[in-house]
């Protein structure tokens, strides 16, 4: 187990880091181009930052970002 202390400037960055990078991954799966083999790992992405965001985030704005 490793632990992280930050303070609440700090907590927010990530928040705003994490949001923006799985509304990309949203985007960006949406796009009937990508390979199915590319939105594979893209969602692997999006559920290892969704699981990070969980962490720093408020429940109200995780269930924003809940796949379906």
């Amino acid at each position: 187990m490793v632990g992280l202390l930050v303070d609440e400037r700090e907590r927010k960055e990530m928040e705003y880091l994490i949001k923006r990078e799985l509304e990309e991954l949203l985007l960006d799966m949406q796009d009937d181009r990508i390979d199915h083999i590319v939105r594979r790992a893209m969602r692997e992405r999006y559920r290892i930052l969704f699981q990070l965001f969980r962490k720093v985030a408020e429940d109200k704005e995780c269930r924003k970002y809940i796949l379906s």
